[in-house]
C-alpha cells in the first residue's frame, strides 16, 4: 500500500497526489513514469512521476481527470492509499550537457515537462519554459520552473501571460535561433504541431507519448508506435521519441480506439458516486 500525504488541485481538473513509494524514489530519474493501480481490479494507469523526495521517501504523481479510473484516483484524499504503484518504468531522458533548451508544455504535459527543466538546468543547461493553458486557472508548474530558467506562459483566451498558442512562442524562439533541442509534452495535436514547426529549423524535438499502456513492460503490446516506419513501444523504447519521425496519426488512432467505452465507463462511474453522496 501507498499512502498519499499530501493533496493539491493543480487546475479544475488537475490534481497533484503526494504518495509515499521510497523504493521508487531512490532511483527514479527524469522521464521516467510509473503504472498505478488504485485498488484490486481496477484499471492500470500510467502515470509520469513529477517529481521525488528520496529523504522524505515519496513520489509526486499528476493525475488529470478524463476517464473513469483517472476521477477515481484524483478523488483520494490524504490518509487514502493506493494499492499497487510499479516503476519507475521506461528509458530515463537523454539529457543536454550544454547549450539551450526549450521545454513545451500544454495542459498537464507541463508537470511531465517539468522534472527535464530541472535536470537539464542541474547540468548548466540553459532553460526557457513555454507552458499553455486555456486560461488562467488552467496553468500548472509556472512558480516551480521558474527556478530552472525563464517561463513563458500562454493562455489560449489570453487571461494570463501572453495570447494564442504555444506554437505561437516556440515559433518566435525558433526564428531568433540558438536553440539546441525542444522538449514538447501535450496533447497529440500540440506535439504534432511543434515537431513540424522546429522541422524546417532542423532542431532536435523530444516528445513524450502518452500512449495506451497496459502492463508496462512491452509484453502485451497495446502501447506500439510508429516509428520512422517501424513498430516500437512506448513503455520500454519510450515514451520519449524523436517527434521528427512520430506517426502521429496513427498514435491519434489508437488513441480513439477505446473513446466510447471510456465514455460509458465515466458515466457509469459519475452515477455510482453520485448515489454515495
Amino acid at each position: 500500500m501507498h499512502p498519499i500525504i499530501a493533496r493539491a488541485q493543480l487546475s479544475p481538473n488537475v490534481t497533484r497526489l503526494v504518495v509515499e513509494a521510497p523504493r521508487i524514489a531512490e532511483i527514479r530519474r527524469p522521464g521516467q513514469f510509473v503504472i498505478v493501480r488504485r485498488g484490486p481490479g481496477a484499471e492500470r494507469i500510467p502515470l509520469t512521476i513529477a517529481d521525488v523526495d528520496r529523504v522524505a521517501g515519496t513520489i509526486s504523481l499528476v493525475i488529470q481527470a478524463i476517464g473513469a479510473s483517472t476521477h477515481e484516483l484524483t478523488s483520494l484524499q490524504v490518509g487514502d492509499a493506493i494499492t499497487d504503484i510499479a516503476g519507475p518504468l521506461g528509458k530515463p531522458t537523454e539529457l543536454l550537457e550544454s547549450g539551450h533548451a526549450v521545454c513545451v508544455g500544454g495542459g498537464v504535459g507541463t508537470a511531465v515537462v517539468y522534472p527535464i527543466a530541472q535536470a537539464l538546468a542541474a547540468n548548466g543547461v540553459k532553460v526557457t519554459s513555454v507552458i499553455g493553458g486555456r486560461s488562467k486557472e488552467w496553468v500548472i508548474y509556472e512558480e516551480e520552473l521558474r527556478a530552472s530558467g525563464e517561463v513563458i506562459v500562454c493562455t489560449d483566451d489570453g487571461s494570463y501571460g501572453r495570447p494564442g498558442f504555444v506554437t505561437e512562442a516556440l515559433k518566435e524562439l525558433c526564428e531568433a535561433g540558438g536553440i539546441d533541442e525542444v522538449f514538447a509534452v501535450g496533447p497529440v495535436p500540440m506535439m504534432r504541431a511543434c515537431s513540424e514547426l522546429t522541422r524546417p529549423y532542423a532542431i532536435k524535438t523530444t516528445v513524450s507519448l502518452n500512449s495506451i499502456m497496459i502492463d508496462g513492460t512491452g509484453m502485451c503490446g497495446g502501447c506500439r508506435v510508429a516509428i520512422d516506419g517501424k513498430t516500437q513501444y512506448a513503455c520500454c523504447d519510450g515514451p520519449e521519441f524523436d517527434g521528427h519521425k512520430v506517426d502521429f496519426r496513427m498514435l491519434a488512432d489508437r488513441l480513439n480506439t477505446y473513446r466510447e467505452f471510456e465514455q460509458v465507463a465515466l458515466e457509469r462511474w459519475t452515477a455510482a458516486h453520485a448515489e454515495a453522496h
